[in-house]
């Protein structure tokens, strides 16, 4: 795992400022500790900084073809290298090392941009081809890994693997895009390909950018989809054994490594079943790591543990406190964007944890898009047979006027939690899943932000990009729909996010076997009822690891990886949530109703309402603007001065 940067003068072959081009690579150190590497020439600089896992000796970057006409900084893992080598050697390519990288130059040598779709992994690359004076991007299936850039004014492209690497250069405008800020109150996070700044892009998953050198600026273009086809109906035993194959296939890939490894182990099923198959693959004891909570209501360890016995691993674990809040700002310096998933804190104690025993770890991640586990996929399937019994002509009168005036009853047991299951019932099925996963929906956003900053949005709304997406998805299923959505959007923005910059702040590669792709196409095969059958989602998976995790494991209640917020907002933050959300900083934008800041403050801190989701949002995004927007720039540091408030 490393970082990757670079400049590109899309227009001839200006100098590439070699200081500029290592103060951009040394941003990310943290990525790559052990080995730093440049190549400059006319135009073109590419930078790379190396976390050492595959042919540790020879392996360094950039890397070359063998008249070195070809160069490539790369960040990732091809966990197919080992069947490509022999392929490409049959058409006539010497190979020089022993790593994935330069599988990559050699496959563009023979395949062009068709190269990204033979490679069966986690990546995201920079190629630049010196004799077809053409710079290659390209970003893995399902953005595993991070890829931003940014065309400046002057002509230069630049790009890396954090948004921190483009600020580093200096000449990136830190001008915030309004409509990135109302998808980050919406979902969380900024959604590709935006980012938070206008003048910065994420390639988005699945995507290439080709850009020769003097040509009009190039498009992303899409290399691979998936598609929710349905039409495989295997019997539940023949799938069974279909999918431990494929499991067991997709971890012994990504156990190939020269360096200590291990995997996650938080005690749910997604985890549990890594560490089981690792076990069944390995001739030596897993090493396994998880962190324990001292609030019994957030606390997995046992369930952990019981795995650890069972598979005889070499088993760390932890202890967090439940006030483990002190990483506010570290966080909001790490992810450079605002980003708002609370359980970025215990992801990053468990990155911080592997570490200390292992380079590479297994994770879980993906589990619950790929097989069907989250529970707000039951009550979207329930929703939507109730859409199905009724028009829509009937259902948006009357399911919105009921939830208008229902309260939000939060204190409730869920059964009276009506609120949100009446507005779900008003919307077609892709508004209602939007509304469904927003932290702030419509209705508080509209509250949240002042008549000025509306008016910036000129009508725009977050809920546009899960119409975007759906409108690819080519499948009217129910279920196989919004598991395309978090495909597109939750997996991407939230969760591979999340687990990049933790793992990587730790200089940890983490690698994720139940986001393999072609594991990710056959389950798109497997009917619906494979994956959530009444009300217990997962189904197949569970029934495929029932010889391999006792009961407990399979069927408990999901716990997720969660913080206790309400109670940290009540207590030892009260007054550093108050002094955020209230505070200057936020004024200072214009952007924000200070009476309805206020009004969540004290509702929550009263106990009238939980709103502990939306003030982290809004006292992550406090932390981004002093933590990054606020940072100076390279001029304003030249200049002994700082920007002010934008």
């Amino acid at each position: 795992m490393c970082g990757i940067t670079g400049i590109f003068d899309t227009r001839g072959r200006r100098d590439i400022d070699r200081a500029v081009l290592t103060r951009m690579n040394e941003s990310q150190r943290h990525r790559g500790p052990d080995e730093g590497g440049l190549h400059v020439e006319a135009g073109v600089g590419l930078g790379h900084r190396r976390l050492s896992i595959i042919d540790l000796s020879t392996g360094q970057q950039p890397l070359y073809n063998e008249d070195q006409s070809v160069c490539v900084v790369f960040n990732g893992e091809i966990y197919n290298y080992q069947e490509l080598i022999p392929e490409l050697q049959a058409l006539g390519h010497v190979f020089h090392t022993r790593s994935d990288t330069e599988v990559i130059v050699h496959a563009w040598e023979a395949w062009g941009e068709d190269c990204v779709r033979r490679f069966r992994g986690m990546f995201a690359f920079a190629l630049w081809d010196r004799n077809r004076e053409t710079l290659f991007l390209a970003r893995d299936r399902l953005a595993v890994k991070p890829l931003y850039y940014a065309l400046l004014p002057d002509g230069f492209l630049l790009f890396g693997s954090e948004l921190k690497s483009l600020l580093a250069h200096g000449g990136l405008a830190r001008d915030i895009d309004p409509l990135a800020v109302e998808e980050y109150f919406a979902l969380g996070y900024v959604a590709e390909p935006r980012t938070i700044f206008r003048q910065a892009l994420k390639l988005p998953p699945a995507h290439t950018l080709s850009w020769r050198r003097g040509q009009p600026p190039a498009a992303a273009k899409a290399y691979w989809d998936v598609r929710f086809s349905l039409d495989q109906p295997l019997a539940l035993d023949e799938a069974c054994a279909q999918l431990n194959e494929k499991l067991r296939e997709s971890i012994r890939l990504r156990m190939i490594a020269d360096v200590p490894l291990g995997a996650f182990l938080s005690g749910g099923v997604d985890s549990s079943a890594v560490v089981a198959l690792m076990a069944g693959l390995s001739g030596e004891p897993v090493n396994t790591c998880s962190i324990a909570f001292d609030d019994p209501a957030f606390n997995e360890a046992a369930f952990a543990q019981k795995v650890a016995d069972r598979y005889h691993t070499n088993h760390h674990c932890d202890l967090v406190a439940s006030d483990d809040f002190d990483l506010i700002d570290e966080l909001a310096r790490l992810y450079d964007e605002p980003y708002a998933d609370s359980s970025a804190i215990p992801t990053y104690r468990v990155c911080q944890l592997a570490r200390r025993h292992v380079t590479v770890a297994l994770s879980g991640d993906g589990g619950d898009e790929t097989f069907g586990g989250y529970r707000r996929y039951r009550m979207h399937l329930m929703e939507e047979r109730l859409r199905g019994a009724l028009p829509q002509k009937l259902r948006r009168p009357l399911f919105g006027l009921l939830g208008r005036v229902y309260p939000k009853a939060d204190w409730a047991p869920r059964v009276l939690r009506a609120k949100t299951t009446f507005e779900g019932m008003a919307r077609n099925s892709v508004e209602a899943y939007f509304h469904s996963v927003s932290i702030l929906r419509g209705p508080m956003r509209d509250k949240l932000f002042s008549d000025r900053f509306r008016s910036e949005l000129a009508g725009y709304s977050a809920e546009e990009v899960f119409r975007t997406h759906a409108q690819r998805a080519d499948t009217d299923d129910p279920l196989a729909l919004i598991q395309y959505l978090d495909l597109k959007t939750y997996l991407v923005g939230d969760i591979n996010t999340k687990v990049d910059r933790a793992s990587m702040a730790h200089s940890l590669e983490v690698r994720e076997p139940l986001m393999d792709h072609e594991l990710v196409e056959w389950m798109a095969t497997l009917p619906s009822s494979l994956k959530v059958s009444g009300q217990e989602g997962k189904y197949l998976l569970k029934k495929a690891l029932a010889p391999s995790l006792p009961e407990d494991i399979l069927y408990r209640p999901k716990m997720g990886f969660a913080v206790p917020l309400a109670r940290w907002f009540r207590g030892p933050l009260r007054d550093r949530v108050r002094q955020a959300v209230l505070g200057p900083r936020l004024a200072a934008t214009g952007w924000f109703n200070q009476d309805y800041l206020r009004h969540l403050v004290d509702a929550h801190q009263s106990g009238a309402s939980d709103y502990s989701s939306p003030l982290w949002t809004v006292l992550m995004f406090e932390a981004f603007l002093r933590n990054v927007l606020d940072a100076p720039t390279e001029q304003a540091v030249l200049l002994g001065a700082t920007p002010g408030p934008r």
